[in-house]
């Protein structure tokens, strides 16, 4: 009895030990659970809202390159055929790096083509040339984006792709919105120079590309400068909406000072993008194309856009279409270039803007 005794008063020790190592664990995750709260919920916030440099670069995401290393020299290395790279000075010395990509028919004769020679393919009035601004993120030949030229290669047009000012081979200029506007502004004033009137000339703006094709066309419709068209593929209505509905912003959404802390540093800093003040000014007809699996701009931003558009443009349809793409395709931000009556799409809208009257 007595070595049962000495067995039970043993062993307290032994479980007062264990409960005590049990509860350091629980004090020690304790700690890093508030101190992690603290940093995810407090200082990276503060960061962001006082570091104009954060702010860009989780907007412009510049620093992301993909493809990783790419010879812009050489468009063919990312499967692209009938194409040439070429490089445009802006009135800010900024340089543009630019590929040039001609129609199908064009492709097999152009071989041993010069620099006059494809600068004359853009004053060819049969083939229409679209001019492609694209997201953030990567550069002119991410796949997604070479996926879509190739549609337009096939419907026997032309397309002018370039990179923003910090984007592929461009200039590390200073990047804003009010840069990349003026780097676009650029490019589309030297493209409609170069048709000098002869041919149609659309504008596709993808994701942060609607909001600087948006703005771009805005700025221009004031120098009586418009293209034919305007294709807005899936759109955001303006910053402050789309930072509150991003995937990334919801686990901070719920906090008293999301507005404070994400939204109003980017209005304050200039990185607005309003696409729904500036679809006003648009002269052009603007089809916008939006997926409803869309995660990165949800499809309501979209609709919103498209119900402002209709708004300012007194509810003229022919002034603002909007195609909705059912989300069972799962083609969500990216890939609405796959949507199998996409051609037909853009070979329809193409025509009607042609056979609209200028204005």
């Amino acid at each position: 009895m007595q070595s049962k005794y000495l067995f039970i008063a043993g062993s307290v020790p032994l479980i007062a030990l264990d409960m005590w190592h049990t509860g350091a664990v629980i004090l020690w995750t304790a700690k890093v659970i508030i101190v992690t709260y603290l940093i995810v919920f407090g200082l990276c916030p503060l960061i962001f809202h006082y570091s104009y440099g954060f702010q860009r670069k989780i907007l412009f995401l510049n620093f992301v390159h993909w493809p990783p290393s790419v010879d812009f020299d050489k468009p063919e290395s990312v499967g692209l055929q009938g194409a040439r790279n070429f490089y445009l000075s802006t009135n800010e010395s900024v340089k543009i790096g630019a590929w040039q990509i001609l129609p199908k028919s064009l492709v097999n004769e152009s071989v041993k083509w010069s620099e006059e020679e494809f600068n004359g393919a853009l004053r060819n009035p049969k083939r229409p040339v679209f001019l492609y601004m694209h997201g953030n993120s990567g550069n002119r030949a991410s796949s997604h984006r070479v996926e879509l030229y190739k549609v337009f290669q096939e419907l026997d047009y032309q397309v002018i792709a370039f990179d923003y000012r910090n984007y592929g081979d461009s200039d590390p200029a200073e990047l804003s919105e009010e840069g990349v506007v003026k780097d676009s502004k650029f490019v589309l004033q030297w493209l409609m120079e170069k048709v000098n009137g002869t041919v149609p000339v659309f504008v596709w703006g993808h994701s942060l590309g609607t909001g600087v094709s948006s703005h771009s066309l805005a700025l221009l419709a004031g120098d009586n400068l418009q293209p034919t068209g305007l294709f807005l593929e899936s759109p955001f209505n303006n910053m402050a909406d789309e930072l509150s509905y991003h995937p990334f912003s919801q686990i901070f959404k719920h906090l008293p000072w999301f507005h404070w802390v994400i939204v109003q540093p980017f209005y304050g800093n200039g990185l607005r993008f309003e696409s729904d003040k500036h679809i006003g000014d648009i002269k052009c007809p603007v089809m916008i194309l939006h997926a409803e699996d869309d995660i990165v701009i949800p499809i309501s931003l979209g609709e919103k856009l498209y119900q402002e558009g209709l708004r300012l443009h007194k509810n003229d349809s022919n002034q603002v279409t909007m195609i909705r793409i059912n989300g069972s395709l799962g083609l969500g931000h990216k890939y609405i270039c796959r949507y199998e009556p996409l051609p037909k799409i853009i070979e329809n809208f193409v025509a009607k803007c042609q056979s609209r009257p200028r204005q």
